[in-house]
C-alpha cells in the first residue's frame, strides 16, 4: 500500500514558504503547489491529495474559506488539512480545529516539527484507508463484500439511469456446494470458493466492473455499460475457467469436477423498473440455469 508516494498539497502565497516546504517534503512525498486559494481548490479537486498544508492568511480567499469549500465538496470532504499560520493565539488555533482542520502549525515553522506532524497525519490517513478497505472486503475470497456491492450497485443504477447506458448483473452459484463440503470438508470448500473467486475476478477487467461475494457460495457480478452479449461472454469465460481448474467433485450431479451456474440480466435502468428488478431477473435466470442441469449460463437480454 506504500508503493505509491502519498500526495501533499502546499497552499501558501509566500513563494519562500512554498519552496522550503517543498524541499523538506519532496524526498518522501509527491508535492503539489498552489499560491492562492483558487489554485488550492482546483488542485485539491483534480488530484485529491492525502494531506493539505494550508496557509490561513492568503489574498482573495483565506485558508478558512478554502477549508469550508474542501469540506463542502464530496471528493475532498475527508482530505486532512494542517493549517500553517503566523497567528499564534490559542483562539485562532481553536477556530481552525473547530472548522475541521487536523492540526495547526505556527510560523516560523520548525522543519523537524513539520516533518513529524506530516508523517503522523499521513500515517493516520493510511490507517483509515486500510480500515475502509477491510470494511469493504470479504475476508475469505478477498472480493468486495455484500455491503460494498450494495453501495456500488446503487451508484451504478442511478448513473445508468442518467446516461441511458445498459447495466448487466449476474449471480453465480457453485453447483452442489453443500455436497462438496460434506464430501471433502469445509477447509476444502473454502479453497474451492477462493478458486472460483479468483476466476471471477480475473475476468472482471475493467475498472468499473465488480465481483463480490453476496453470501455463502454465491457471487454477484456487476458490469456497467455492458450489453447482454458482452456480459454473457464474460460469464461464460468464468464458467469455463472454473471447469478447467479441474477441482474434483464426486458429489456433483453436473460433472465430475467443480462447476458453477450463472444467471444474468441486462437492463436499461431508464425504462422505469426499480433497482431491485435487475437483481430479481438475474436470480430468476440463475434458477433456470440450475433447473436446466447446472454448469451453464442463462441470460436475459
Amino acid at each position: 500500500m506504500n508503493a505509491v508516494p502519498q500526495k501533499v498539497l502546499i497552499a501558501d502565497d509566500d513563494a519562500v514558504n512554498r519552496d522550503v516546504l517543498c524541499e523538506l517534503l519532496q524526498p518522501e512525498y509527491t508535492v503539489l503547489l498552489a499560491k492562492n486559494g483558487a489554485q488550492a481548490l482546483e488542485r485539491a479537486t483534480r488530484h485529491v491529495p492525502d494531506l493539505v498544508l494550508l496557509d490561513v492568511m492568503m489574498p482573495d480567499m483565506s485558508g478558512y474559506d478554502v477549508l469550508r469549500r474542501l469540506r463542502a465538496t464530496p471528493a475532498t470532504a475527508h482530505v486532512s488539512v494542517i493549517f500553517i499560520s503566523g497567528l499564534d493565539r490559542p483562539e485562532d488555533e481553536a477556530a481552525g480545529l473547530k472548522m475541521g482542520a487536523s492540526d495547526y502549525i505556527t510560523k516560523p515553522f520548525n522543519a523537524t516539527v513539520v516533518l513529524a506532524r506530516v508523517a503522523l497525519h499521513l500515517q493516520l490517513v493510511r490507517q483509515r484507508r486500510m480500515l475502509e478497505h477491510l470494511a469493504n472486503v470479504d475476508g475469505l475470497t478477498e472480493l468486495a463484500n455484500r455491503r460494498r456491492f450494495d453501495e456500488v450497485y446503487a451508484v451504478e443504477w442511478q448513473r445508468a439511469r442518467r446516461t441511458g447506458e445498459q447495466l448487466s448483473l449476474a449471480l453465480l452459484d457453485i453447483d452442489c456446494f453443500k455436497q462438496f463440503n460434506d464430501l471433502y470438508g469445509h477447509p476444502a470448500g473454502d479453497r474451492a470458493l477462493r478458486a472460483v473467486a479468483r476466476a471471477a475476478a480475473a475476468q472482471m477487467r475493467r475498472p468499473a466492473d465488480l465481483a463480490a461475494r453476496y453470501g455463502g457460495e454465491e457471487l454477484v457480478l456487476l458490469m456497467p455499460d455492458t450489453d447482454a452479449s458482452q456480459a454473457g461472454h464474460v460469464a461464460n469465460a468464468i464458467r469455463e475457467a472454473v471447469a478447467l481448474a479441474g477441482i474434483a467433485h464426486a458429489g456433483s450431479s453436473a460433472a465430475a469436477w467443480l462447476t458453477v451456474s450463472i444467471g444474468g440480466a441486462t437492463f436499461l435502468p431508464d425504462s422505469g423498473e426499480p433497482a431491485a428488478a435487475l437483481f430479481e431477473a438475474a436470480d430468476a435466470h440463475l434458477y433456470k440455469a440450475k433447473q436446466a442441469g447446472r454448469n451453464r449460463v442463462v441470460w436475459r437480454g
